[in-house]
């Protein structure tokens, strides 16, 4: 199924001398406030046990995305080959399509398959190789760009929260001067529910759903909304029904260009680069309204490894990163964690996307220090197109 643009709605054809009337038209205040939505807690419950898909992991999500605008099958040399129609650009009219590589982006599917159903590919770094010049930067936005437009419909929307202070008589200084604040790494609202019932919830929400369509929840708040939640819990004694009325369940658009669930990191001078654009760092201008630096509310968790939670992040050059990046890797790859300054590992929800050139590769096979990284990588190739059919298209 492929996604157009919308037509204008016949208030909004155009008449000589009415373009302003024709602006208007084609901005539908209706399509801002389903694209902006907001609810309870118990408004996403009912929205979850109509639509589980909400609720997807990152991997599921773009998996996902890819087959909803659809595919066909072909056999050359006896071998059956499925062509996504998704690689074809359907966004940009076309304008970063691939061709020619339609076995070697079937694999870059199978891979996503295999780990949307978690068969142990969702532990690994995905990792595009190939010469100079062979599509694997406009792969990946691709990607993006089918991330942020599925997003935007129906079948793919996601959720996050904010915490409101509403009649708080705010005594313990939870919400410090402000009456909002927002989840900073837009996490599934049913990572509220305590862990000790949410496998109870989860068996609700599966029910008569296939394996593979099955919602799994793993991991736990991030440090800041964790922090909020117990400071809530304590205020009410632990009534938790009490706590959600404080919860603001808001509907999200993916976005590169407003850090929301996609990030990009590119290698730079070593001295001009450190790991805190990966994992965050303190807000200094914070730590007099809350006092410590230990403070996960004196901490912005905007490295490009939380605000891609949920998405997708893309390393450049992957294997030009600095040895202290890779550890980072590391966790972020196999153990879906990542370690913030000054706070316990926080769970993060991601596809990771790197992309390198054949002399790298050579250099990182033959380096003896890189075989924890060498296991969590599943490469795909993508060579230069070899048929002339193909290159002409």
């Amino acid at each position: 199924m492929t996604t157009s643009v919308a037509e204008p709605t016949p208030a909004a054809k155009r008449t000589e001398g009415n373009l302003w009337s024709y602006v208007v038209g084609l901005c539908s205040t209706r399509d801002y406030q389903e694209l902006n939505w907001e609810g309870t807690f118990n408004d996403y419950l009912k929205i979850v046990e109509r639509n589980p898909k909400v609720s997807r992991s990152a991997f599921q999500r773009i998996y996902d995305m890819i087959l909803s605008h659809g595919s066909e099958e072909y056999y050359e040399y006896k071998k059956k080959i499925t062509r996504y129609h998704f690689f074809r650009d359907p966004f940009e009219n076309g304008k970063d399509a691939v061709f020619g590589l339609d076995v070697h982006l079937m694999k870059l599917v199978n891979a996503f398959q295999s780990a949307a159903r978690r068969y142990g590919t969702e532990k690994r770094i995905l990792l595009l190789h190939g010469p100079v010049g062979s599509a694997k930067s406009t792969v990946v936005r691709l990607l993006k760009k089918g991330l942020e437009h599925y997003s935007r419909t129906p079948e793919g929307a996601l959720y996050s929260f904010s915490w409101v202070k509403k009649e708080l008589n705010d005594t313990r200084g939870i919400f410090g001067h402000q009456v909002e604040l927002s989840c900073p790494m837009h996490e599934e609202p049913i990572k509220l529910v305590p862990p000790h019932v949410r496998e109870s919830v989860l068996s609700e929400v599966n029910r008569g759903l296939k394996e593979e369509e099955r919602v799994i929840i793993e991991g736990d708040l991030c440090p800041a909304c964790r922090h909020i939640f117990r400071e809530l819990l304590h205020v009410y004694r632990g009534e938790w029904e009490q706590v959600a009325n404080h919860i603001k369940v808001r509907r999200i658009l993916l976005s590169e260009k407003d850090r929301i669930g996609i990030g990009t990191f590119q290698p730079k001078d070593e001295k001009n680069q450190d790991s805190t654009e990966l994992t965050g760092d303190i807000n200094y201008r914070k730590i007099a309204e809350y006092g410590s630096d230990s403070d996960p509310r004196a901490f912005n968790f905007d490295g490009e490894f939380n605000i891609a939670n949920r998405g997708l992040i893309e390393f450049i050059e992957v294997l030009k990163l600095d040895v202290a990046f890779l550890y980072d890797l590391l966790g972020a790859s196999q153990e879906h964690k990542i370690k913030p300054k000054k706070f316990a590992q926080t769970d993060i929800d991601e596809v990771i996307v790197g992309h390198t050139n054949e002399p790298e590769y050579r250099k990182f096979q033959n380096n003896e220090y890189m075989e924890a990284l060498r296991d969590r990588t599943v490469k795909i190739d993508l060579p230069y197109i070899t048929k002339l059919h193909e290159e002409k298209l």
